[in-house]
Formats: structure tokens, sequence, C-alpha cells
């Protein structure tokens, strides 16, 4: 996967002088030692971030822990003290006011969480608002603002002025205004945190359908666990000014890798975050014979498969025994569950009755592994930590 938009080594220190506060970072001196002798806040310590094109890229932390600074050095609304920010290679801090200007115009989006809404302008004109900067025509821009509109479902309401709509309509506005400008990159910078717990849940299925639709690369900054979770295809955490963990949702609750990470997982809901795929067994041959492969099941079942590895049918225990003694299969069963390696295991769950067995399957039908009720309670209770490859860790 191409990545749109690459990090390296940024910092940010909150001073006209930011050297003798470098140099300190560099010998390895704490953001808090810094503030005790120079007197100047250290924002961002060696941030590093790959974030592939059409990522939904969620960075969280708790207040203080340098994500708002890090979202708003990215466009240079902070300016970086030292690094890079590579988009599509080109790293923009060295840019001058015209290009800096251009990049944000058509390039890269921002949604703030108190919308930033203009009151006097009707829903329509704040669309517009940075196609109007751009200098695009006065008919090119109002169609496209009727557009996106449209694809967040306000087009009814783009000639009613901002006091008119609810706090989701009015974020809705704000999305459309950074959709309008079809900028590759949207940096949401706690977007929906002002908004009531079910409208918030409302915008956050919005921005999923959105993304499906139209696969932007996201930067998302929150404080919740739970919205990073929902939304996010990577997360990274930060402490400190510091990046101290950054994976998929699933790894990190997995191997938090600290106690300051792990904090944020205690209370997460297992059973919709882990799918079949990190839950089930892999394949056991036990039997070669003229119909195919037999496989043993989990919860003491066995599958036949043929030779493009799709099931033919489950044997029960007893049956499985005696093929494995004869070398001999007798009748198959078609009454088994068949579920995707990404079903979430509440939904594995509610598949499960009547101690059916269940197959996992890709999207050609082929088998991957199998699941038994046992499987699935002590994926949703382990916190147990699984070895994960591609993955960061930093102690804080």
């Amino acid at each position: 996967m191409t990545e749109r938009l690459e990090i390296k080594n940024l910092f940010k220190v909150f001073s006209s002088t930011p050297g003798p506060a470098l140099a300190m970072l560099a010998k390895g001196r704490g953001k808090s030692e810094i503030f005790e002798k120079l007197g100047v806040v250290v924002g961002l310590n060696n941030v590093s971030l790959s974030v592939p094109q059409g990522a939904v890229y969620m960075i969280m932390g708790l207040s203080g822990s340098g994500k708002s600074t890090f979202a708003r050095c990215i466009n240079r609304l902070n300016e970086p003290s030292a690094g890079q920010v590579l988009l599509d290679g080109r790293d923009i801090v060295p840019l001058g006011e015209a290009e800096l200007r251009e990049v944000r115009r058509t390039r890269i989006s921002m949604v703030f969480q108190h919308f930033a809404l203009l009151p006097n302008k009707r829903v329509i004109e704040n669309v517009e608002f940075g196609l109007k900067l751009r200098g695009v025509a006065a008919a090119e821009r109002r169609r496209r603002a009727e557009e996106v509109l449209s694809v967040v479902g306000l087009a009814r309401w783009g000639y009613h002025y901002p006091h008119e709509l609810s706090g989701g309509m009015r974020q809705r506005v704000g999305l459309a205004r950074a959709l309008a400008t079809d900028a590759d990159i949207l940096i949401m910078d706690e977007a929906f945190s002002a908004l009531d717990p079910l409208i918030r849940t409302e915008m956050q299925d919005e921005l999923l359908r959105l993304q499906r639709t139209l696969n932007k690369t996201i930067l998302f900054i929150t404080h919740d666990f739970q919205e990073a979770l929902k939304l996010g295809t990577r997360i990274a955490i930060m402490s400190e000014g510091e990046v101290v963990r950054d994976g998929t949702p699933q790894s990190i609750v997995l191997e938090p890798g600290s106690d300051y990470v792990a904090a944020f997982t205690r209370e997460i809901d297992r059973s919709r975050l882990f799918d079949a795929r990190l839950a089930m067994r892999p394949a056991e041959p036990v039997l070669q014979s003229e119909q195919g492969t037999l496989v043993s099941e989990a919860g003491g079942f066995g599958f036949m498969l043929d030779g493009n590895g799709k099931v033919l049918g489950v044997l029960d225990a007893i049956e499985l025994g005696r093929a494995r003694a004869s070398g001999e299969v007798g009748t198959l069963s078609t009454d088994y569950v068949s579920v995707p390696p990404g079903a979430k295991l509440i939904e594995v769950a509610r598949s499960y009755r009547d101690g059916r067995p269940i197959a996992v399957v890709d999207d050609e039908g082929r088998f991957i592994g199998s699941l038994g009720a046992d499987d699935i309670l002590a994926r949703i209770a382990s916190t147990a930590p699984q070895t994960v490859t591609g993955e960061r860790h930093v102690q804080s």
C-alpha cells in the first residue's frame, strides 16, 4: 500500500529558540526536565509515522499528550521545530507561504471540533468557502457544494443558516466543507467529541459510510479509545509528545506493551473487536481419502475438504474417531456454520447454536480454520499478550 503521508523525526518545541531544547532531547532528556531547566514546553519528541493511502489512522492519548500539536504540525498551523512531513514523498516543511497555501487548499483539509462555520453565511456558502478561496468559478463551486451536501445527507439544508441546524448537522457541514475541496488527506481534530453520545455515534457511522465510498486518507485525533477502535485501521497512542504504541486495533488490545496503553484497553468489549481469524484454530489434516482431505475441528468434529479446499461436509466426533481408526469416511453432514475470517466474535457467537461446528472460510469459500465455543470464550476473556509482527512498541 502506498504511503500517502509519512512523518519522519518530527519535533515541536514551543519556543522562538528551540535549539537548546532540541539538543537536550538528542541527549535523552525528558520533557519535564527540559521545562524545569529551560522553561519551554516540548510538544513533540521525535515522532515518526507512516499513514498509508486510504487508511483511517487514529491518533490518541490523554490531554497534553501531543496529539493535537501533531495534527497541527502536519499542515503547519504549528511550525515544526525539526523533522519532515512527506506528502507523497514531498517534504512540505520547507515550503514557502504561497506553496503551503496551495497545499492547504488542494491536498489537506481539516475538520475541527467546534465546527468553525461562518454564522452569517448560509450552509451552502460555508461548504463553498474553500473552493472560493481557491478561485473556483461560482457555478462550479455551487455544483460541487450541492453534490457534497447530498453526500452527507444535507441536500435540503443548503440555504439555511448554521444556527438553524443541530450540532450533528453543523458537524456534517464542516465535514462537507472539507470534502468539497476534494483534498487527498482529511485531518479531523477531535471532530466528534463535542457532540452528544447518540449524535456522535451517528457521525461515526456516517464517516465509515463515506469512507467506503470516498476512500480518503484520514488522520483522526481523539481521546476516546472506543472511537479509535470503531473507526481506525491503525492507532497511534501518544504520551509526553511521543508515540508509545502504534499498530492495528486488535494488536494493541492483545499486546499493549506498557501500563499506560493497557489502561486504555481494560474496559474494551473484545467480542466486538476481535474477529474469527484471531480466534480460529488452523486446519490440521488427519486423513487423506478419495473424497478429499479430512481435517480436525476445534470442538472434536471433522471437516472434509475437496481438492480446492472447500468444505464438502462435516463428521461428528464419533464418526471422526471411526474414520481415524478405519481410514474410511462415513456419511457427511451439512449441519455446520460458515463465517468469514473478518466476522466479529459477537456475530460468530450468535451463529453458534446447538453445538454445530463453525468453519472459517475465505472469500472463495476455502476452509482456513475452525472455531469452537471454547475458542470464542477464551479469546473474548483473554488478556494474555500474543506475538504480533510489524508493530511498534515503545515503553513510556
